[in-house]
């Protein structure tokens, strides 16, 4: 559909049964893909297959430890996700604000600021605290081409900043969702069982649940992943207008905001 370059993500997840993920890395360098983003469990042992196809590896790390490990291994880069993030936000619970200055201090490859990412003021954040861009997730998901049910795209307009839920801590497998009827029953079962918890226990709630969201827009069926950001959702723009919107924000940050205040500053000098 496009000449354009793009990104395909490769989750290294704890499963039942192990993906071919030897596979799924021939597919991708096949079609021509250069760039993959890595998440959960370190992609150590397929980068190797990766680079041999040309492809460089984004991993995305929830901690500057994590980042540091990415860094050593050979990724080319690495995606912060701070604690606002929705999905797996690590258990350090460190927000964005913190974790990007700290990631800059510490890394030598380039990094992407991701979690509480949906705006041009956003961008121009990321940037200032050291980031190379930013990566978007549930932002994206309310958008008109997104190939997700209208009512997942109506939750996330509905939704604010207070409504997402941490759950499976006990798990030590932290994942941030949007609160619905699954949800409170996922904390009320963590509740019960406490430090005796297993994945048994919520399965029904966590697994295989997201087609019937997502493709159904049977939105209590189970959990899904969700970000902070969903309180800065407030339409379903093309994504062509999201991004022009952000970029015409961006700048006028940086030309008007940022540049009156350079100029003040430089009057207050010459006075």
């Amino acid at each position: 559909m496009t000449d354009k370059p793009f990104g395909v993500n490769l989750t290294f997840l704890p499963t039942f049964s192990t993906p071919p993920y030897p596979e799924y890395i021939a597919a991708i360098a096949e079609g021509g893909v250069k760039m993959v983003e890595t998440a959960g469990r370190s992609p150590e042992q397929y980068l190797p297959a990766l680079k041999a196809a040309g492809i460089k590896v984004i991993h995305k790390c929830t901690s500057v430890r994590h980042s540091l490990r990415a860094e050593r291994i050979g990724c080319d880069a690495v995606s912060v996700d701070g604690f606002e993030c929705g999905g797996h936000p690590g258990e350090d619970d460190i927000p964005n604000m913190i974790l990007l200055p700290r990631a800059a201090d510490e890394l030598k490859i380039p990094f992407i600021a991701s979690g509480g990412m949906a705006d041009g003021r956003s961008l121009v954040a990321a940037l200032a605290l050291g980031a190379a861009g930013m990566n978007m997730g549930t932002r994206f998901i309310a958008t008109r081409e997104a190939p997700v049910h209208q009512n997942v795209k109506d939750a996330l307009v509905a939704a604010t900043e207070l409504d997402t839920a941490l759950i499976m801590r006990s798990l030590r497998n932290t994942e941030r969702v949007l609160k619905n009827a699954s949800v409170e029953r996922v904390r009320q079962i963590e509740c019960e069982k406490r430090d005796e918890l297993k994945v048994d226990d919520i399965y029904a709630q966590v697994a295989g649940v997201y087609p019937k969201i997502m493709v159904d827009g049977q939105m209590d069926v189970g959990v899904w992943s969700c970000g902070l950001v969903t309180g800065l959702i407030h339409d379903v723009p093309s994504v062509k207008e999201l991004i022009d919107r952000i970029m015409l924000q961006a700048e006028d940050i940086m030309r008007n905001r940022f540049g009156g205040f350079l100029d003040t500053a430089g009057a207050r000098k010459v006075a």
